[in-house]
Order: C-alpha cells, then sequence, then structure tokens
C-alpha cells in the first residue's frame, strides 16, 4: 500500500510540474455587423508570446515574442510578409536599451538610465538625430527637466 501511495505522489508531482511550463492558447473571435469575422490566437509559454491575428478578407499579421532575464525580443509579420523587429535589453538593471528595426532595415534606438533622484533618455532616429530628457532632483520638491532635440533645448523645473 506505502508504494501505491508513493507512485501516485510521484504522478501528482511530475504532472503538476509539468503544467507549469505548459503552454497556454486562446483564441478570440469577432463577428462585425456585416458577419464577416476575425481572429486572434495568442499562445504563451516557456518564455514565448506568439499571437497571430486573421481579418476578414484572409489577411494574417503576427507577432512573435520571446521573454528573457532582463528583457526580450519581438518580431512583428504584415500580411505582405514584411517584418519589423525589437530587442529590449536591460531591464532591472537600472539602464534599459531599446533597438527597433523596420522592414525597411532602418534602425531607432532608445536608451534610459535611472538612477536615485533622476533618470536620463536619449533616442535616436533612424537619419542619426538625437533627442533627450533628463531628470534631476526627483523627491527634493524641484524637479528639473531638460529636453533637447534637433530643434533646441528646453529646462523647466516643477
Amino acid at each position: 500500500m506505502k508504494s501505491k501511495v508513493s507512485i501516485l505522489t510521484a504522478a501528482t508531482f511530475a504532472l503538476c510540474a509539468s503544467a507549469a511550463f505548459a503552454q497556454v492558447s486562446s483564441t478570440t473571435t469577432a463577428t462585425g455587423p456585416n458577419g464577416q469575422t476575425a481572429t486572434r490566437t495568442a499562445t504563451r509559454g516557456g518564455g514565448q508570446t506568439n499571437v497571430t491575428a486573421t481579418g476578414p478578407n484572409g489577411q494574417t499579421a503576427s507577432r512573435s515574442t520571446s521573454h528573457y532575464a532582463g528583457g526580450n525580443s519581438t518580431t512583428v509579420t504584415g500580411p505582405n510578409g514584411q517584418t519589423a523587429n525589437r530587442s529590449v535589453t536591460g531591464r532591472g538593471t537600472g539602464n534599459v536599451n531599446a533597438t527597433t528595426t523596420g522592414p525597411n532595415g532602418q534602425t531607432a534606438s532608445r536608451s534610459t538610465s535611472r538612477y536615485a533622484g533622476g533618470s536620463s533618455s536619449t533616442v535616436t532616429g533612424p537619419n542619426g538625430q538625437t533627442a533627450s530628457r533628463t531628470v534631476a532632483g526627483r523627491g527634493t520638491g524641484a524637479a528639473t527637466v531638460t529636453r533637447s532635440s534637433p530643434r533646441g533645448t528646453a529646462t523647466r523645473t516643477r
């Protein structure tokens, strides 16, 4: 009798452990006033999220995201097959970087640093121009925000 209980306990544990890594999928269907339908299917699990949307005309777009410690990587594919990619790194470190590459191969990026009393972000567009925003003095009652772009710099205290 004791061996049956041990086997049952081990089987239950194995089933629960595998369920923790199982994928979950859901499908939503929307029907318009003319009877046409669109569907969205999302599958999550194992550090991956995949979403596919199909319109009433049968065209499909998708998004695939891989999640990992400190960031993620996403690819979006349009109905024409063109893709765009976005990568985020450094989450939880105080220094987060995001890079996006469009279907034409051009890249834009954002770098953000957070620290005691403030933060600083710089955005670089596909043409190489940059814009930045810096906040200093948070928590002092007199935070200073400085914004810089190709059009100039502005500072204000709030």
